[in-house]
């Protein structure tokens, strides 16, 4: 029974962990912390990024946690720890190899998904300062960026060549 709580646990964290996201996303990374993050928004030569030093600021705690929780067989702190490290997975999946393609694996893909997070965060980096901004979390797309990418769809399934699909409000 302990497996299924453990596994529980793990999923259970793994959804909050978007919600953390975007709140370090947005008070943190957009905040106190923009000098690390600022690089990103402002693109500059070279593979690594400042904001790369996240990676090492996330993983801390989920290192920690499956330390400790194996250390002292305390499964619920190691299945804390999983579930950030398999979110931090995931970001880095969707952020760095789908959306901005730093690794080329996934560079011709159509999906749904794909394309609505790759707007959502193309709207997120139009704003080139920490002040303005949206679309802050990272796994779950916006309701609105669904809908463009249906309405690009309908309008490609007419076989115009669409370069631009206006937003309708």
């Amino acid at each position: 029974m302990t497996w299924l709580f453990y596994i529980i646990i793990l999923a259970g964290t793994f959804i909050i962990m978007e919600g953390i996201t975007w709140l370090t996303h947005r008070y943190v990374m957009h905040g106190f912390l923009w000098y690390l993050h600022k690089d990103h928004h402002q693109v500059e030569p070279g593979f690594f990024e400042k904001n790369d030093a996240f990676f090492i600021i996330f993983a801390v705690p989920s290192i920690l946690l499956i330390y400790f929780g194996t250390y002292n067989n305390v499964w619920w702190m190691q299945a804390i720890g999983f579930g950030i490290m398999a979110y931090g997975i995931g970001y880095f999946l969707v952020h760095d190899v789908i959306i901005h393609q730093r690794f080329k694996w996934f560079t011709r893909s159509n999906n749904s998904y794909v394309r609505a997070i790759r707007w959502a965060h193309k709207m997120h980096h139009k704003h080139l300062d920490r002040h303005e901004g949206e679309s802050f979390g990272m796994l779950l797309v916006h309701k609105k960026y669904w809908d463009k990418i249906r309405r690009d769809r309908k309008l490609m399934a007419g076989n115009k060549k669409v370069e631009y699909a206006p937003e309708m409000k």
